[in-house]
């Protein structure tokens, strides 16, 4: 009896840990009467969803050795389980998404460009995610395609509100970068 007991409490014990550490993200959202699967989110998709809200600064273009306006909005949407970002460069609007499939964060920028590359997490620790071209989502021909090979956004270690963002850039087969100081503005 006794050791059915302690079998039972430790049974508990390890629910209420499960159950204390769900996330918000995962609460269940409802349309209308039919209910939608709980967001089973990635460390890489919740390392983004730290970048949620709306960024300002300016990015040196190394092509053009310029300042450039930039902004990021990142919101989250479809019942937590995708991250739109507006991203707009001098006035020129692009998006990029960010959801998980099988597990793994999948990115997708819709390009000025007039390219749509596809990346998977190269690296990733607390406050920095870099992303890189997913080689096998893609079909680029490096003579003829211009498009964004690699992105990586790292948080100032003193203040969260401060994000460094650098983009490797596939322009006629030159590589660009490009290197963003941004600040959150709400």
């Amino acid at each position: 009896m006794i050791k059915n007991t302690k079998i039972f409490i430790s049974l508990v014990a390890i629910a209420m840990t499960w159950l204390s550490s769900m996330s918000v993200a995962q609460e269940r959202v409802s349309i209308g009467a039919v209910e939608m699967p709980a967001a089973q989110n990635s460390a890489a998709f919740k390392e983004v969803q730290k970048r949620l809200g709306r960024w300002e600064g300016m990015m040196r273009q190394s092509i053009s050795d310029r300042d450039i306006p930039v902004s990021y909005e990142l919101k989250l949407t479809s019942g937590g389980n995708t991250i739109v970002e507006t991203l707009v460069e001098d006035g020129i609007e692009m998006l990029t998404t960010y959801t998980d499939k099988g597990g793994e964060l999948v990115v997708t920028h819709y390009c000025s460009l007039g390219t749509e590359p596809i990346f998977k997490v190269a690296e990733m620790s607390d406050g920095t995610l870099t992303i890189r071209l997913d080689e096998k989502a893609n079909n680029f021909h490096t003579g003829h395609d211009s498009y964004v090979t690699e992105m990586k956004w790292a948080f100032d270690a003193n203040d969260p509100n401060l994000l460094v963002n650098t983009a490797k850039v596939l322009i006629e087969g030159e590589v660009v970068e490009n290197y963003s100081k941004l600040t959150r503005v709400n």
